[in-house]
């Protein structure tokens, strides 16, 4: 396997920085970019290890992986949801997506997680852990607008409310059946 062409990892870089800014077109290209799967796996894990890192004297190391696994899995299982109310219940005239364009568009919505990592100093914690996850939601909403080619902000809102509760039970009933640190 060969090494990332440096071009690569600056247009990551780019990309996540304009996905954690809310930049429609930002996700309007990694939607269309069938390549930039693994940029948003890259970046759900670099998120992941900074919540894990940022809570690390709740989790130790063990945390640090739990929170990786734990979030990859969560990513697939919240596109893959997404996908299914956003085409299945609430289409949009203009609405054609396969969970791939939900992937790459939900993966580089976890941009701003990345700051979770900060959430180290503890005075600082909570808020940082709050503003991310906000922050988060927010690309998420834009993610779902763009991948589900809604014209409405108050559709991809409306899906990803739907979808919440359901992603949610998935991970309890997950988190239940693995046990605290499965590892």
């Amino acid at each position: 396997m060969s090494a990332p062409a440096p071009g690569a990892a600056r247009g990551l870089v780019r990309r996540a920085w304009g996905a954690a800014l809310l930049d429609a077109d930002v996700y309007e290209e990694v939607e269309a970019d069938r390549g930039a799967t693994g940029q948003a796996f890259a970046v759900v894990l670099l998120a992941a290890l900074a919540a894990g890192i940022g809570s690390v004297s709740n989790g130790g190391v063990r945390g640090i992986v739990w929170s990786a696994l734990f979030s990859l899995f969560g990513w697939y299982v919240w596109a893959w949801t997404t996908w299914w109310i956003g085409t299945r219940l609430l289409p949009g005239p203009e609405t054609s997506a396969d969970t791939g364009e939900l992937l790459r568009t939900i993966g580089f919505s976890s941009a701003p997680g990345i700051l979770r990592m900060l959430a180290l100093f503890d005075p600082l914690a909570g808020p940082i852990f709050l503003l991310c996850t906000l922050w988060m939601l927010a690309g998420m909403v834009v993610a779902v607008r763009q991948a589900l080619d809604y014209s409405s902000t108050l559709r991809a809102l409306a899906v990803c409310a739907i979808g919440f509760p359901i992603y949610a039970a998935i991970l309890v009933v997950t988190l239940l059946l693995l046990g605290p640190w499965p590892l």
